[in-house]
């Protein structure tokens, strides 16, 4: 992606890294999309306190979200597994108005009781020159913090998701 902004960010889950990787791999949609849905509603109010609007109209949208690929690697140097989740996202309507973010979400263990969520991601602004000026001025600390909630969403959906199956299989 050419011209693209970078974005990265991580949390964690206190639940093994087996567990995490089981309910992402399995279900990784119905999470993200859950996530995504708190993390739109989430850019509109921090765009409203920014008092950022186009043309006095407050613009946001809801997010097609979509898992690429999902792979799990031992590493050599740290005999620790990795998965990695390839994703797209971009406005569900008028996709053109919002940037296309494309990233991966990796998840490792920490400890053998707490999982690293690492997003890193690339995105490209709309509308050209223009675009990339608006993104200079405030763009980018939206983009920035909506990919930091959505993580932060992910990670709490699956500590509380992961401790109501521990309860539940006791």
């Amino acid at each position: 992606m050419n011209g693209a902004n970078q974005i990265r960010c991580y949390d964690y889950v206190n639940h093994p890294y087996e567990r995490v990787r089981d309910a992402l791999a399995g279900d990784a949609l119905t999470v993200f999309q859950s996530a995504t849905k708190a993390a739109a509603y989430r850019v509109q109010s921090i765009a409203a306190e920014l008092h950022l609007d186009f043309a006095g109209i407050g613009v946001t949208s809801d997010i097609n979200i979509s898992v690429k690929t999902v792979e799990e690697k031992i590493h050599e140097v740290i005999p620790a597994p990795t998965t990695r989740l390839l994703l797209e996202w971009e406005g569900a309507t008028m996709p053109r108005l919002f940037p296309l973010m494309k990233g991966e979400l990796s998840i490792y263990p920490l400890t053998p009781t707490e999982t690293q969520l690492d997003f890193s991601g690339l995105y490209k602004p709309p509308f050209g020159i223009m675009g990339k000026a608006m993104n200079a001025i405030i763009g980018h600390r939206i983009a920035e913090v909506s990919v930091h909630r959505f993580v932060n969403d992910v990670a709490g959906y699956l500590r509380q998701a992961l401790a109501l199956e521990a309860i539940s299989t006791d």
